[in-house]
């Protein structure tokens, strides 16, 4: 192996390689590695949704099917111009929106719910943020929450009758007996009754009836009494109507509601109250018609009485006058022309509660009457020729014509119209009536946890990539490399030597408990490389720091120095962490064993700091009393004659020195030592920390030699490029070790 600082020139020359290209096979590694996180979100997400699910009332939802047919109002049997009279083009499709709309209205909602009564509300009550879980598990009643639901309990107003201020205010029933309930009103008073009894307050102003009770005593629910608004409000919320397929007149109903058969009952009921008022539409123009010619009928039988007896009396005056063919073909033709005139009166009364002057319909009507009356002017010029006793019977034979004939068509029409309005059907026919399926539509249960499922594999994969993100820790020995530092080993990472970051009081040479371990084998290695490595070096001795604390820079100077104890290396390993070394928990030495800050305070001899290792050929020198200027006593001279006399006695000397970010002491020692070699620790010490430390060493003349990888897990390991920016903030304790 090269020496080391032919391998450091070699490494310093070695560019920084980017790559901004995503490492799908990193992704994949990371989620991977982070496996513990994605199912711990994947079974807490599962278990949300199943609560989720459970805590919520069963829906059900009842359908039906309309169609919508031409309108013929039972015209169809009748004369074309009475079908026009009536306003008929031959009958047409519905529009389907139109009908939707209508169908959604206040008019037919609100029939619906006063039918059913639905402004009137029971509703249990719940258990907080639990819901209705308890009653959709079938769990048995613990008998602990006397006043909330805690299976389908149910009560059923006969009849509540509340003030207008009351509307929409819940009142609290609680059940007190097997039939007998209290109910607290708004007003701060109390009732008492029994179901089947009605009791009423403030003088008749409140009123209930209970029909049916079942619930243990103590379960308490919300009574009380919505507005119209509020109720169709409510039932437009739950009702829904389409068109399937479009323009097939064919319209689809449904209706939800906790309650499978009252589902049924209000979607029955909101289809009967639109053919209803289907009918009643199709039938309200042959309605309006009646009613104006039963109005128009006493008149007409006046208006025939009347001419009937003015004709007799001059007939009886001038004894029996009759009149000739040439006047009676002219009075038939007034009397027909002066009959279409009056239909046309009567249409035209018609026509105005229907179109406005100018509608074509209407226009037509007075083109008609212009036409006629100028036709039955030519009549009545043509009868100046006649004696005036023919003048006289031939007026007053018209006139009883005219009456006759008017009152004829009434009584005509009027029996056309009240068949019209007796045999009107509606265009809308209910195909199928209302039916809920056993199986409720909400909510979905295997839907819902699936969702949550899924919903926690994402937040799980987000949280592992997120903390990847944030956590750029060296996840590879050639990412220490491609800052220009050989890394001299990988040491894997052991679940014993992990264990041993927290422990308190002495702890166990892991060289030593696990001679077979990987970690070990990989120690035995930096053994190798530091034994090659430092043929070219001035001294026989190494530095090991650090970017921060809890990197297992310690355990691997103590842990180092007895694997090359065991190779027959005389080793000797200095705690220079005169701030908080705890070498000595190692060795079992007490705290007040002399060490390196007594000799350097001039306190103890080196003979006198040196104490034997576990094991032949290794011997220690501890950090010592904690002094309150360790950077000072690294910076005196008796620091480098220390190790210059170390260096003829021992093949290898290790320096535990304290982090290089939290103090200037690695500086300091790096200047007397023959390499110094920085420990990062897997997927924890971060690139730009590495930088940091490089930088701090070479302000002061010196440099890092290498670097050693420590807790590697090549489970988690990955590699991708790419260059990030690090924020690091680290924090160094300068306390008593135990």
């Amino acid at each position: 192996m090269a020496p080391i600082s032919k391998i450091t020139q070699r490494y310093v020359t070695q560019p920084e390689v980017e790559d901004d290209e995503i490492d799908l096979m990193a992704l994949a590694g990371a989620l991977l590695a982070g496996w513990k996180w994605i199912a711990l979100a994947f079974v807490v997400a599962v278990i949300l949704g199943a609560f989720i699910a459970l805590r919520k009332p069963v829906i059900y939802q009842a359908t039906g099917l309309l169609q919508l047919e031409q309108s013929q109002n039972g015209l169809s049997a009748l004369p074309e111009s009475m079908q026009t009279l009536l306003g008929s083009d031959g009958g047409g499709k519905s529009q389907a929106e139109t009908q939707i709309a209508i169908m959604s209205s206040r008019l037919v909602l609100g029939e619906a719910a006063n039918k059913l009564n639905l402004q009137n509300f029971v509703i249990p009550r719940r258990l907080p943020v639990i819901g209705l879980l308890p009653a959709n598990l079938h769990l048995p009643d613990p008998g602990l929450f006397d006043q909330y639901q805690w299976r389908n309990e149910t009560v059923q107003l006969g009849r509540l009758k509340v003030p207008a201020q009351w509307q929409g205010v819940p009142m609290t029933l609680t059940v007190t007996g097997a039939d007998s309930y209290r109910l607290a009103l708004p007003d701060g008073t109390e009732v008492t009754g029994t179901v089947g009894h009605d009791i009423s307050a403030r003088d008749g102003d409140f009123a209930i009836a209970l029909s049916q009770m079942d619930a243990p005593v103590g379960r308490e629910f919300y009574v009380g009494r919505r507005s119209l608004s509020a109720t169709i409000q409510g039932m437009r919320g739950k009702f829904s109507v389409s068109e399937s397929p479009r323009g097939s007149n064919i319209l689809h109903t449904a209706y939800q509601d906790t309650d499978r058969q009252r589902a049924e009952e209000i979607l029955n009921a909101i289809a009967a109250s639109f053919v209803s008022q289907n009918i009643e539409r199709n039938s309200a123009s042959a309605e309006n018609s009646l009613d104006f010619i039963q109005k128009q009928l006493p008149e007409a039988r006046k208006n025939v009485s009347e001419a009937e007896q003015a004709l007799n009396e001059y007939r009886q005056k001038q004894q029996s006058v009759d009149v000739n063919y040439e006047t009676q073909a002219l009075l038939e033709r007034v009397t027909k022309i002066e009959g279409e005139l009056s239909a046309l009166d009567l249409k035209e009364a018609e026509l105005k509660n229907q179109y406005t002057v100018n509608h074509p319909a209407y226009q037509a009507l007075l083109q008609n009457r212009k036409e006629l009356q100028a036709q039955l002017e030519q009549a009545k010029k043509a009868t100046q020729g006649l004696p005036e006793t023919q003048k006289d019977i031939f007026n007053l034979q018209r006139n009883l014509e005219v009456a006759q004939q008017v009152y004829t068509q009434l009584l005509n029409r009027s029996q056309e119209l009240q068949v019209v309005r007796a045999s009107t059907v509606g265009s809308v026919r209910v195909i199928d009536k209302a039916y809920a399926s056993a199986n409720p539509v909400a909510p979905r249960k295997s839907r819902i946890v699936a969702l949550a499922a899924i919903l926690g594999l994402i937040i799980g994969a987000a949280i592992v990539l997120i903390r990847r993100a944030l956590r750029r820790g060296i996840k590879g020995a050639e990412e220490i490399e491609a800052l220009g530092l050989p890394v001299f080993a990988t040491v894997p990472f052991a679940q014993e030597a992990a264990d041993l970051r927290n422990r308190k009081g002495d702890l166990p040479i892991f060289a030593l408990e696990h001679p077979e371990a990987v970690a070990t084998e990989a120690l035995r290695s930096l053994r190798t490389s530091l034994h090659f490595g430092l043929l070219d070096a001035r001294t026989n001795s190494i530095q090991l720091t650090s970017a921060a604390p809890n990197v297992g820079k310690s355990f691997t100077a103590i842990n180092l120095a007895v694997v090359a104890a065991q190779a027959g290396q005389k080793v000797c390993v200095i705690d220079a962490d005169m701030r908080k070394g705890y070498l000595r928990r190692f060795l079992h030495l007490p705290k007040d064993t002399p060490g390196l800050s007594d000799y350097l305070g001039h306190e103890k001899s080196l003979e006198d700091v040196i104490a034997s290792g576990p094991i032949k050929g290794m011997s220690v020198i501890s950090s010592g009393r904690y002094p309150p200027n360790p950077s000072e006593l690294l910076m005196r001279a008796e620091f480098g004659e220390m190790l210059r006399q170390l260096d003829g006695e021992f093949d290898l000397i290790i320096v535990d020195a304290p982090p290089a970010l939290a103090v200037t002491d690695p500086v300091v020692i790096g200047r007397s030592v023959g390499a110094s070699i920085m420990v990062a620790r897997h997927l924890e010490t971060m690139q730009g920390a590495v930088r940091a430390v490089q930088a701090s060493f070479e302000a002061a003349g010196t440099s890092i030699t290498g670097a050693v990888l420590n807790g590697f897990k090549a489970e988690a390991s990955e590699r991708y490029g790419g260059h990030y920016q690090y924020h690091y903030n680290y924090r160094y304790s300068y306390k008593s070790g135990d």
